[in-house]
């Protein structure tokens, strides 16, 4: 009892409790969004509750005129018993039915809601979680939040008002046999508190443990060519069953503290059954009640019994809800990204279609949260019918500023803005100007399905026409058309089916389809060929659309093509002069 005690001090003095309390309010704020859809099916358990109650009543009476202890008419009262229990099943599976649907529907949305609010998270705060340990808290946490919503107040409600009801209903015709019926109470409550000690933490450690897991299968299967190339399969087979071992030694050490505790309560819920059936058999024997008020109180000492079991297993689904409600909020209480400047990012859009937008960045500054500074007080301008080089060694920051460019990351300092050439309206970047932007990034950015449905991802409502002419523009359509389905050809997981070249061509045209005033390609040839790679920047600055194009590159054959070259110095974008291009051709 001291060491009860002990522990919820130490909750508290730890703010454990207030957490849980944080915790717990956070889901009421989902749970006030269905509240009608927990009154029904409260309503349901309820109705089943009456139903279950009536039926006992008549199978008592029932019993006593089989036996003689009571006159009425047997046929009557039997095909009401009969009628009361297919009213009992039907009232089960309609609440079951619906429970299903409800649920499901439930879980979508909050699914929905979630998986939106983790997209708009901030980037780098979200690369401090691996995506296995994401795809986890996502699916696994969201699931265990909206199936508590629905049913924990609801469950709550029935099991209370059915308990109370019962026990009422027992005192009445027989109190010391409802004082017999919860003798186990005291065992129940002191097993639950120590099981409740220990939950909090398995639950978390085994939330860890799955998302551990998730992260390495996910890891496996998308690294599979890797693991064949330096012969891992050995290795990667190992560390699973390593984290398999480990993943069920922690769960057996619950198990069996678990199984111990629910020995003891089956043991005791044995001793009070034959206790309860024992003293009927005496009241019956005396003559104090009739064989059907026996049977009726056993049947519903049973229900005191498990209904008082299903009251205390509400606690350990209240400290796993209250678990997965913070392992997502630590991921939706970080920085959220602001969209509230889309309609007018739409309209800036519109308004300069005709001439285009420029991009500008001035006294840019940067440093990742681990400490590192990228930027100090950068400059960059890129203007409509321009392609405007970024060159640098590998890791000087030239994908960071794409990303600034993007609102991906913000800047510390400096300003960043988009202007209207028909205007002269200044836009400053944010989230919501993305819609402005076509982005190429590095690797492999393909989706699996058909190159037109990765087309349409940018663009709905483009033609096929449309998607030939971007093919096209990108230098695709010579070896899409060569497939038997054409546009309609399916793409694997990762661009799977075609080489790093043709899915880099194909990034592109789905790039150019969007029509956007800024296009920015990140390393988006490295894969090509220098006559291909230049024929593909040609065909993009040949277009009447007035776009502007940014592109970083190890390779400084195609600088000759470019407007204007910007190059990292010491942490700053510095013009390259003629002479400096052509010494970085020369090396090349």
């Amino acid at each position: 009892m001291f060491q009860t005690v002990r522990h919820y001090i130490n909750r508290i003095k730890a703010g454990g409790l207030r957490e849980m309390w944080r915790e717990t309010l956070w889901i009421y704020r989902y749970a006030r969004l269905y509240w009608k859809q927990m009154i029904f099916y409260t309503v349901l358990g309820l109705t089943g509750t009456l139903v279950t109650l009536i039926s006992s009543l008549i199978s008592r009476d029932m019993v006593d005129i089989i036996t003689g202890h009571q006159t009425g008419r047997l046929i009557e009262t039997f095909c009401l018993y009969i009628g009361f229990s297919v009213g009992n099943v039907l009232v089960s599976q309609c609440s079951n039915y619906f429970s299903s649907k409800i649920s499901i529907s439930v879980d979508s949305a909050i699914k929905a809601d979630i998986f939106a609010r983790m997209l708009q998270t901030d980037l780098e705060a979200l690369w401090g979680y691996h995506t296995g340990d994401l795809l986890t808290r996502w699916s696994s946490d969201a699931s265990n939040i909206s199936n508590g919503i629905l049913n924990w107040i609801p469950n709550l409600i029935i099991y209370t008002v059915r308990f109370i009801s019962t026990l009422a209903l027992v005192c009445y015709y027989d109190p010391i046999f409802a004082l017999l019926a919860l003798l186990g109470m005291p065992v129940s409550m002191l097993m639950s508190r120590r099981l409740l000690k220990r939950m909090k933490g398995n639950n978390e450690q085994s939330a860890a443990m799955s998302a551990k897991m998730s992260g390495f299968h996910q890891e496996a299967f998308s690294n599979i060519q890797t693991i064949k190339a330096f012969d891992l399969i050995e290795r990667c087979t190992g560390r699973l069953k390593q984290l398999q071992t480990e993943f069920l030694g922690m769960k057996m050490e619950f198990q069996r503290m678990s199984m111990a505790a629910s020995f003891l309560l089956s043991v005791v819920g044995l001793a009070v059954s034959y206790s309860c059936y024992g003293f009927g058999i005496y009241r019956v024997w005396s003559g104090a009640i009739s064989y059907g008020t026996m049977t009726m109180f056993l049947s519903l000492s049973g229900t005191l019994t498990g209904t008082l079991n299903q009251l205390t297993s509400l606690v350990p689904t209240a400290v796993s809800m209250t678990t997965s409600a913070g392992r997502l909020m630590d991921i939706l209480e970080m920085p959220q990204e602001d969209f509230s400047q889309t309609k007018r990012a739409d309209e800036f859009l519109d308004e300069n279609r005709g001439r285009g937008v420029s991009l500008c960045l001035f006294g840019l500054s940067y440093t990742y949260h681990n400490g590192t500074e990228v930027f100090s007080g950068a400059d960059f301008v890129a203007h409509p019918h321009e392609i405007v080089a970024l060159v640098g060694p590998s890791g000087e920051g030239k994908t960071t500023l794409l990303r600034l460019m993007l609102a991906l990351l913000v800047p510390k300092e400096g300003k960043a803005f988009l202007k209207g050439e028909d205007t002269g309206d200044i836009f400053d970047i944010c989230p919501s100007a993305r819609r402005l932007f076509s982005y190429v990034p590095q690797g492999n950015t393909m989706f699996s399905g058909t190159i037109a449905e990765n087309m349409r991802n940018v663009k709905p409502d483009a033609s096929d026409d449309e998607i030939r002419e971007a093919l096209k523009a990108a230098c695709a359509w010579e070896f899409v058309t060569r497939l038997p389905d054409g546009i309609y050809s399916k793409i694997g997981e990762r661009g799977g089916g075609f080489s790093e070249g043709q899915s880099q061509r194909l990034s592109i045209a789905r790039a150019l389809l969007r029509r956007s005033p800024i296009l920015l390609l990140d390393e988006a040839t490295s894969a090509l060929d220098v006559a291909t790679e230049r024929r593909v920047l040609k065909n993009i600055m040949a277009d009447d659309y007035p776009r502007t194009c940014i592109v970083t590159t190890h390779r400084p054959t195609v600088l000759t093509i470019c407007q204007r070259v910007y190059g990292i110095r010491d942490r700053k974008c510095v013009i390259l002069q003629e002479d400096e291009i052509a010494g970085l051709i020369d090396d090349f």
